[in-house]
């Protein structure tokens, strides 16, 4: 809580003068769709996203508030990828690419798995 302000609210144009003086802005990024945040395994998208950038000491604090939902990433397989290991083993589109991605993209091991089954 910060000082005077009391047990109550504070008006929000005083609140802001006060937050000015302190060396802290605010301001709220207007008409975001969305906000996603990729990591290495997923996707998590903010859905009806209020952002509002805070400026402190010359750096920038985004508070982000929405609807959360995470998607996982799916592997991207190379179609180059794909047809080596066809070339290799002599199997089918589908079985190449299931295979691969069984192997988390790793060739060498998609074609030893196909070549010994």
């Amino acid at each position: 809580m910060l000082p005077g302000m009391g047990g109550r609210g504070m008006n929000p144009a005083k609140m802001k003068q006060m937050m000015k003086q302190m060396g802290i802005d605010i301001k709220e990024v207007k008409d975001v769709e969305e906000v996603v945040i990729k990591t290495a395994d997923s996707n998590i998208i903010i859905e009806n996203a209020n952002v509002t950038i805070m400026r402190a000491q010359g750096s920038d604090t985004y508070q982000i508030v929405g609807d959360v939902k995470e998607v996982p990433k799916e592997l991207e397989i190379p179609e180059e990828d794909v047809q080596l290991v066809m070339e290799q083993t002599g199997v089918s589109e589908k079985e190449a690419r299931e295979a691969l991605k069984t192997s988390n993209g790793d060739l060498a091991e998609a074609i030893v798995a196909l070549s010994s089954a």
